[in-house]
């Protein structure tokens, strides 16, 4: 993890204490990635046999900047990003170019929603890129960073964000 990263992540992290809005964020990022990338997976990069596509093209700058903020949080991203645009490109060789468009606005209306209650309505603070424009592309690592941390991992991780709540137990 890159000293720039933990400074980031620290800051971010404050601006996302409530679970209810670390949720929000999950269904948000993916389904904003998912509506940016459905109009760009129709886009085919000549000379590579429509294998590569505008989506994965302009995809690669992001995902090799988050490998280089935390290799193992930056390499489950991919692994996810992968997942997502190939996702994008069954719907794309399975839906018309109007339904395409159809499916990435109101992801992108969903996404954005999820945000804003997210923030306004749980955490009732303004978002943390409003302050930090770089935090725009601090989401991703963090909701990952969460999800290592509750599958026991990266307890380095865990000292800057905190651990995942603890189920509450029921009285006996």
């Amino acid at each position: 993890m890159t000293a720039y990263f933990r400074h980031q992540l620290a800051d971010y992290v404050e601006y996302h204490r409530d679970p209810r809005n670390c949720a929000a964020h999950v269904f948000g990022i993916i389904f904003l990635f998912l509506a940016a990338v459905l109009p760009l997976t129709m886009v085919p990069i000549p000379g590579f046999d429509g294998h590569l596509t505008l989506a994965t093209l302009l995809a690669l700058p992001v995902l090799i900047y988050w490998l280089a903020l935390d290799p193992p949080l930056g390499l489950a991203i991919v692994a996810a990003a992968v997942l997502l645009l190939s996702t994008a490109s069954a719907i794309v060789a399975n839906v018309g170019v109007a339904g395409v468009w159809t499916l990435a606005v109101v992801l992108a209306v969903c996404g954005v929603t999820a945000q804003v209650v997210g923030h306004k309505v749980f955490e009732r603070r303004k978002p943390s890129m409003s302050d930090h424009p770089v935090h725009f592309l601090l989401g991703p690592m963090f909701v990952m960073a969460k999800l290592f941390i509750a599958l026991g991992f990266r307890h380095d991780l865990a000292a800057i964000i905190g651990s995942v709540p603890e189920p509450a137990q029921a009285n006996r």
